[in-house]
Parts: structure tokens; sequence; C-alpha cells
């Protein structure tokens, strides 16, 4: 299975490579692979090229979003951040590692939940966050598509800023 088939994700936004494992609704573990291709290295920082803190926590919570995703309660719908607590950074990725992720899901309702995540390379802690979402109407894509190219199936309208989620 490949992160797209579940995910609404795609590059350069899409922060899982790959699936190691899979309990739906319960627990994931996957990879990142970083290549040092990627258009942030350049800039974070020159000379010293550096993965943010802030996409480690995005591929954890993509991840997690594969766990939620793989469940069949929560198929259609489209997981969205509602917090990030406890997160921490422990040590500095680069290019040419391999970010390892592994997501234990807490609490799950129909319209919310929580999770754990743990991002590290070599058995070396990266990055550790407690990651809060809650569930919104999925947007129409074609799944399985692995080019990055996918269409919406028909306009997806602008949300509005202040709009509530999931209504």
């Amino acid at each position: 299975m490949h992160p797209t088939d579940l995910l609404a994700h795609r590059e350069p936004f899409l922060f899982v490579s790959e699936i190691v494992s899979l309990d739906p609704g319960r627990a994931v573990s996957g990879r990142w692979h970083l290549s040092g291709d990627e258009p942030f290295f350049a800039g974070h920082f020159p000379g010293r090229p550096t993965l943010p803190g802030v996409l480690m926590v995005e591929s954890l919570a993509q991840l997690g979003g594969i766990a939620v995703l793989s469940d069949d309660r929560f198929s259609g719908k489209l997981p969205l951040f509602g917090g990030i607590d406890k997160a921490r950074f422990r040590r500095q990725v680069v290019p040419g590692e391999t970010l390892e992720l592994e997501v234990t899901l807490g609490r799950l309702s129909a319209r919310a939940g929580s999770g754990h995540g743990r991002a590290h390379v070599g058995g070396e802690t990266a990055c550790e966050a407690d990651l809060l979402f809650v569930l919104a109407d999925g947007i129409p894509f074609t799944r399985g598509s692995h080019t990055g190219q996918d269409e919406p199936d028909e306009p997806v309208e602008p949300v509005e800023p202040d709009a509530p989620v999931g209504e």
C-alpha cells in the first residue's frame, strides 16, 4: 500500500514515502526518505541543510492520518490538525537520512481523536509529539495515483477561514 492510497496529500506536501506496518484505527509505522533534493533544504539552512521540525511533526500527522483513514469508520473523512502538545525535537535530520515514523492512536470519536508520534533516525529520537485532530468531510480525489498530478473529481470550493470544521 502506498500513502496516496489513503491520503489526499500529494507532492510537494507528501511527507510519508512508505508504509511499513498498519493496524487500522490503532497504529502505523512508516518512513520518509530524504534525498536532499527537497526544496526546503536549500533555504533551511544554506550551508547546513536541516529538516524543519514542523515538517517532522507534519510527517507524523500524515502517518497518523493513514491509521485513521484505514479504519472503515472514517473512510472519506479528512483529518485536520486540532492541536500539537508536548512536541520535542531531540536530533537534527539532514539530507540523505531516512526518518522512521511511528504513530499510536489514542481516543477516537466520530469527530476527533488523538495520537502520539515518534520520529527517529537509526533508533535515535528526532521528534516526539502528542497530536490532536478533528475529522472533516473529505474532498473528492482520485485515490492511488502516485504521480502527484491528481485532480479533484469535481471543483473544490475554497473554505472560508471562519467556517465550522466538519459541518
